[in-house]
């Protein structure tokens, strides 16, 4: 464990889903629920344990992905047999003429044609036989995510209903010109005299021209770039000698819906910072000179869909592709700004094995803890920016509704709200999809009174398979218009004692304090202001823990992650939503030791050179991982092999070098929330808080207290009927993340928070051998 003056950084399986799938929808867009979540535990199929035993002298298995969860009607197989006669079968095919040889006994096969639903994968030599059954997905999707949501426009040129389509190829070329930092296009029949050369890190030298794969996988696009020599072939058995067999994963910002395909994200702090100057080539071309491959999908950025599970989903699904048709993976890093660090971090907490490196800057822990600190937010700005609703006497200052924010600025506040919270929580703002380009939003877009059964641009309702619907008990006028609830409201703000801390501290009086307590409110599904507190869905809240949905950092032991960031001047990207994952790594793990923090003077990143300068250290870590062959865990190898100068650092004007995390935190970097400054954990993870009664001993501190009357505790008694929090106690539904979860019934429909898989077989090409330990089932 560091100590806590540590220097800071300066610089289907059952497949009854597929005859669902193409059944009919539900009107609210999925199918019908099978009724019931999984109990924590439980194994979801025996079809991942009919692969048998290895014979001996011959052994088949599933290299692109887990053999439950192949897609696309194809899969790389590799046979180890001792006996270079042998046979392999798909079901009744013949396909042995696919297999090629890879030295040591070891043969790969692209097998395709493969039909959905399951396959048996047998092999045959010398009077032995093994076999390993597939479960074959839609190209389309869904592979874990479940029923799909029936609001979507497929683009022009894909196949409807799930967007399939032929994958395009082009080439770009990095240009000898040192004004240019980007890729141009190439046109192999007619060569730019302007071609970069490369050396990559195996030392192969190669003209830097890159080949650009861009498809559709999950309904939705995704990009593969590689170095490539036009000309010449390349496959999985044998892939052209300058791709190194890493992967780096760019991811985009922000948390939002979309019913549409989107574009997938390249550039460093996409859609936070477009288009930031780093000095340099951006990473993805840095990585791709130095042999990676760079992947990227549109699913996998949270501005275009706020979901760890189909941020999760699109990345396997894209991997299972490359491994197929470039080769097996070494390891893979991912890089992202705001957004692409919630992507990081729940999927690699969610569904380990899929990243073995972060890279997060502008940093969150996931969407939805910072959506419950800005939905305080957005309620306490209907409250201070309309003083018609203060009490007689009460006026508030902004330096006072900065004190209860836990900000320096109410500005902060109101960017929160107007930039993240409203295009994330508001059912009828504007997302991509749901404006039909003949008959205008009215066809599609949800209106409670106008058009209750139309597309409801909320996560909440895009994440409904992992929160639930709302029970009828719950149900206001649109959901009982349609008979069913809405997706679940998985925060609350009962018993919250706002602005307790500015009391205490005198910052504020006791009229005020009574005044906003009882005034503040709070929100129904729709994101309309109602008197009482927003009653959160104890289903949701349970369901948003279990899915990872909010993240606990339960299972980041197996990862390495470089986080760096910056001062923020009022831009919802506070510093402390770093310290937020580092209080939780701590309180799971024990330690942070597999983290380092950066700081920086430059706005929300800390320096624009660091996004290329982590991405170079996590490589050297990675690779120094992957050398050690000395006994221990993967998580005991991430720790010891840390390079010496792989740090934290604190770059702050007017200081040294170094700075300390105390010292940050008096520079103000490490900054609160309203549920904070009422008395709530740093680590800022309850959605709902446990209950006590009110006490006068809870609002008898300060130098100003001692004014708060009988008239105004009894005031107090009735904003609080039920009690208010007791933040010594775990919040409600509070809980540890449940690993590799789908969210498919076996019988067809959905099973809300999902079901546990059981541990992978298969997917070996996926990660290199060590990182495996990282790569497992349920957890």
């Amino acid at each position: 464990m560091r100590a806590p003056t540590r220097v800071l950084v300066s610089t289907v399986l059952g497949l009854g889903l597929l005859p669902g799938l193409v059944a009919g929808l539900d009107p609210g867009g999925v199918l019908p629920s099978a009724g019931a979540e999984a109990a924590p535990g439980a194994v979801a199929s025996p079809v991942a344990a009919t692969a048998t035993s290895a014979v001996r002298g011959l052994h088949v298995a599933v290299v692109s992905t887990r053999a439950d969860l192949v897609s696309g009607g194809d899969a790389l197989i590799e046979v180890r047999s001792a006996s270079p006669r042998f046979t392999v079968r798909a079901g009744g095919r013949d396909v042995t003429r696919v297999f090629r040889s890879v030295g040591s006994g070891r043969h790969l096969g692209l097998v395709d044609g493969l039909p959905l639903g399951r396959t048996t994968i047998t092999a045959t030599a010398a009077g032995r036989s093994d076999r390993v059954v597939v479960v074959n997905h839609p190209a389309g999707g869904p592979v874990l995510s479940g029923p799909q949501t029936r609001h979507y426009r497929c683009p022009e040129g894909t196949r409807t209903p799930r967007c399939e389509a032929p994958a395009r190829y082009d080439f770009l070329y990095r240009s000898t010109d040192p004004t240019s930092t980007g890729l141009q296009p190439y046109d192999p029949a007619d060569p730019p005299s302007d071609i970069a050369t490369t050396t990559t890190d195996a030392g192969v030298e190669v003209p830097f021209v890159v080949r650009r794969e861009q498809g559709y996988l999950d309904r939705d696009r995704y990009t593969i770039l590689t170095l490539f020599r036009p000309g010449k072939a390349w496959t999985a058995a044998q892939p052209q000698p300058q791709w190194n067999h890493k992967v780096l994963v760019p991811h985009g910002g922000g948390c939002g819906v979309s019913y549409t395909a989107g574009d997938a994200p390249l550039e460093d702090f996409s859609g936070t910072f477009d288009g930031v100057p780093t000095g340099s080539d951006p990473t993805y071309v840095t990585a791709l000179g130095r042999g990676f491959a760079v992947l990227s999908t549109a699913l996998d950025n949270t501005g275009h869909a706020c979901s760890v599970t189909l941020n999760a989903e699109s990345v396997l699904m894209a991997k299972e592709r490359l491994v197929e048709h470039y080769g097996t993976i070494r390891y893979t890093i991912g890089t992202g700004c705001s957004g692409g660090s919630i992507a990081q971090h729940t999927v690699a907490n969610a569904y380990p094995g899929i990243y073995q490196g972060l890279v997060t800057t502008c940093s969150y822990p996931d969407a939805f803890s910072p959506g419950a600190q800005f939905a305080d937010y957005h309620l306490l700005r209907l409250y201070f920016e309309d003083p018609s609703r203060w009490g007689t006497g009460v006026v508030w200052s902004p330096t006072q509704m900065a004190a209860v924010e836990g900000h320096l600025s109410h500005v902060n506040a109101v960017v929160a709200d107007e930039g993240l919270f409203k295009a994330a929580l508001n059912p009828t703002h504007a997302c991509p999809g749901t404006l039909d380009p003949v008959k205008g939003d009215e066809r599609t877009r949800y209106d409670a009174l106008l058009n209750p059964g139309g597309v409801r641009c909320s996560v909440l309702d895009l994440v409904v398979n992992q929160l639930g619907r709302r029970p009828r008990s719950e149900w206001g006028k649109a959901e009982k218009a349609v008979g069913r609830g809405f997706g679940g409201m998985p925060f609350g703000n009962r018993g919250i004692l706002y602005g307790l801390s500015a009391l205490s501290s005198g910052l504020i009086t006791p009229a005020q304090f009574v005044d906003l307590n009882e005034k503040i409110g709070g929100l129904d599904l729709d994101e309309n202001p109602i008197a009482d507190r927003t009653t959160a869905t104890p289903s949701a809240i349970r369901r948003a823990y279990r899915t990872g949905l909010v993240n606990e950092m339960t299972h980041l032991r197996d990862v390495a992650i470089i986080n760096f960031g910056g001062p923020d001047p009022g831009l919802a990207h506070d510093y402390s939503h770093a310290f937020w994952t580092e209080e939780r790594m701590l309180a799971a793990q024990g330690h942070t030791d597999n983290r380092v923090m950066w700081f920086g003077p430059a706005p929300l990143i800390g320096l624009p050179s660091w996004a290329n300068e982590a991405f170079d250290r996590m490589d050297a870590w990675l690779s120094a991982v992957e050398a050690d062959t000395r006994p221990g865990s993967l998580a005991a190898r991430i720790v010891r092999d840390r390079p010496a100068d792989v740090t934290d650092r604190c770059l702050v004007a007017d200081l040294n070098p170094v700075c300390s995390i105390e010292e940050l935190r008096v520079l103000q970097t490490d900054l609160s929330t309203p549920r904070q400054e009422a008395g709530g954990p740093v680590a800022n993870d309850v959605m709902q808080c446990a209950l006590r009664p009110l006490k006068r001993s809870d609002v008898a501190v300060g130098p100003l207290s001692f004014l708060l009357g009988d008239a105004e505790f009894a005031r107090l008694l009735q904003v609080f009927p039920d009690g208010v929090c007791d933040w010594s106690k775990p919040g409600l539904g509070q809980g540890p993340t449940v690993t590799w979860l789908r969210y498919d019934a076996p019988g067809g429909g959905v099973v809300y928070g999902g079901r546990p898989l059981p541990a992978a077989v298969g997917g070996a090409g996926l990660v290199g051998p060590a990182f495996r330990e990282g790569f497992s089932g349920s957890r």
